[in-house]
């Protein structure tokens, strides 16, 4: 007796991911998409139709083939084929508990291993290289005033861009006590106040955004007045980026994208002598270890801290030198060795 996968499928995204686990939408379709990845490998390896798979048809080895596949033939890195796994996994751990027969082909998926990542340090921006950037916006340009308030925006909350995307009119408060809600990753909340700086940036944008439409909440807008995207944002930072290198050359090695402000937000917020806690409510970080990366990598603390260490005092004994009569004798020599024999 076979399973069909489909029904499977059905019961997977429609109801067991946004219901029963409350996974965001951003989640489930991550999931989506690393699923559909592996039905289309699975039917082109098995020449069949993606409708007409079977669960098991979907053993170890071919799981195996495709996380293969993903890294050697789509350039994929160990992180992306680790999160292509994880979605596998929540199937298949889902598949077990809807099917006990399929629980030992379940179980043998489950426990492939995920693949070590290289550690890599974070980049981020220092002061001047960041003011860099806020200098470079052309406030005439046509979107000048979108560009100069998202940038200011970014800077001051460290939002995650998919926080920036999905952020509405009705998150804002920009009175007394200007605030902004973020709705983060778990459909977790966090409020982050803002700075009179970013206050009239967004107040000028506001004034001056008009949506394709009246029922369009999104605060950020693209240039054709729909709302922004996590590409339309990756452009803004990369292009002012660029701009800044002008003033700023050492922005070149380090390209700017939102991800990086937001390190960069981190950064400052640790520099300015704020305990790690609060940086990582700051952030809308689950676990503290996420933020301790920011301690690792601040070498301006780290100067600070080594500055209040002494260096041990090394004893500044006077060189060797070769006893005058020896050198009396060397000279006598004029560059041959006494006692040499000539031929």
């Amino acid at each position: 007796m076979t399973h069909a996968i489909a029904p499977i499928l059905k019961r997977f995204f429609s109801h067991y991911m946004p219901v029963q686990k409350g996974h965001s939408e951003d989640t489930v379709r991550a999931y989506r998409d690393a699923i559909k990845l592996l039905l289309c490998f699975v039917a082109d390896r098995l020449k069949k139709s993606v409708d007409s798979l079977n669960i098991e048809d979907i053993t170890e080895k071919v799981v195996l083939d495709f996380l293969d596949y993903i890294e050697q033939q789509r350039d994929c890195t160990a992180r992306t084929r680790n999160a292509r796994l994880a979605a596998i996994r929540s199937l298949f751990a889902f598949i077990a508990r809807e099917e006990p027969v399929l629980v030992l082909q379940s179980q043998q998926i489950r426990s492939i291993p995920l693949k070590r990542t290289e550690h890599k340090m974070v980049e981020y921006l220092e002061e001047k290289e960041m003011q860099a950037v806020f200098d470079a916006v052309e406030i005439n340009s046509r979107t000048g005033i979108r560009d100069r308030a998202l940038l200011l925006f970014l800077y001051n909350t460290g939002a995650r861009v998919s926080e920036v995307i999905n952020m509405e009119l009705s998150d804002l408060r920009l009175g007394d006590a200007a605030q902004v809600t973020l709705h983060g990753k778990g459909n977790k909340n966090r409020s982050c106040p803002l700075w009179p700086e970013t206050v009239n940036a967004l107040d000028s944008y506001i004034k001056e955004r008009h949506p394709i439409t009246a029922e369009t909440k999104q605060v950020f807008l693209n240039a054709n007045s729909g709302p922004i995207t996590r590409f339309g944002i990756r452009h803004v930072t990369r292009k002012h980026g660029a701009q800044a290198q002008a003033k700023q050359p050492s922005i070149e090695a380090k390209p700017l994208n939102p991800h990086r402000i937001r390190h960069t937000t981190a950064m400052h917020l640790l520099r300015a002598g704020n305990d790690i806690n609060m940086v990582r409510y700051w952030l809308g970080h689950a676990d503290l270890n996420t933020t301790h990366v920011y301690v690792e990598i601040d070498m301006e603390t780290k100067r600070q801290m080594l500055e209040k260490t002494p260096a041990p005092k090394i004893s500044k004994k006077a060189p060797w030198h070769r006893p005058h009569v020896l050198q009396w004798l060397n000279h006598l020599a004029k560059g041959s060795e006494l006692c040499a024999v000539n031929y």
